[in-house]
């Protein structure tokens, strides 16, 4: 009962982020702004998984670092099983248009994994180090440093054709095109994929200061993790 009252809500809200994440992720944003075509550069996903390094912050806000790593190992896996299960399960059901070969997206899922629990648990310690400082300093920064980890991870090894050796490549992300859409700058569609993303990470990263504030200040005093 302890375990249900105190720490399942912040398991529940992980696995809820990571599992709408997945799938979200699967349905690019459309829109047109000037030349830039939005459905180039994101996918709904970007707006829901930067709420992840929420709920590590909160845990670790109120439990500690050791209870924060626990939801950290449950989102983890999560977003293994997701990313494997989740495309195969909207493909048959009409709702994306195209099939994920399993070698990708055992890639896919090794790159989203490794990209969860590195950002995650850097976050829990940049966190922890902050924590006594500023009440802004800590989610920030965390959160900053952490999505820039998460983004360099996941589209390098999901991507990169330095990591061909974990799956096959994406022909279409590895073509060169305009740096973000429009930009005057040659690069391979991925960077400017991952560019998007962290841009997103970024903004969500303030605006969840705004709800991380109203939560935190209901706990003056961390809780005993037990």
């Amino acid at each position: 009962m302890n375990f249900l009252t105190r720490y399942l809500p912040f398991v529940a809200a992980m696995a809820l982020v990571v599992v709408a994440s997945n799938i979200l992720v699967q349905f690019p944003m459309q829109g047109q702004i000037g030349g830039l075509s939005l459905a180039d550069l994101l996918t709904w996903g970007a707006f829901t998984y930067p709420f992840s390094f929420l709920v590590t912050d909160l845990a670790n806000r109120r439990y500690g670092p050791a209870v924060a790593r626990k939801v950290v190992f449950v989102g983890f896996m999560t977003a293994v099983i997701c990313s494997i299960l989740v495309p195969p399960f909207l493909f048959r059901h009409g709702l994306i248009e195209f099939e994920t070969a399993a070698d990708r997206l055992v890639r896919i899922a090794a790159a989203s994994g490794a990209a969860f629990l590195t950002a995650q648990l850097l976050d829990v310690t940049v966190f922890n180090r902050l924590r006594r400082q500023s009440w802004w300093r800590a989610p920030i920064v965390g959160t900053l440093v952490g999505s820039i980890f998460d983004t360099v991870v996941f589209f390098g090894v999901a991507f990169s054709a330095a990591f061909a050796f974990a799956g096959p490549n994406d022909g279409f992300a590895l073509e060169t095109a305009p740096l973000m859409g429009v930009l005057p700058v040659e690069t391979m569609r991925w960077v400017s994929w991952a560019l998007g993303d962290l841009s997103v990470k970024l903004i969500i990263a303030v605006v969840a200061l705004i709800p991380y504030r109203l939560l935190a200040t209901r706990w003056s005093q961390p809780a005993i993790a037990v």
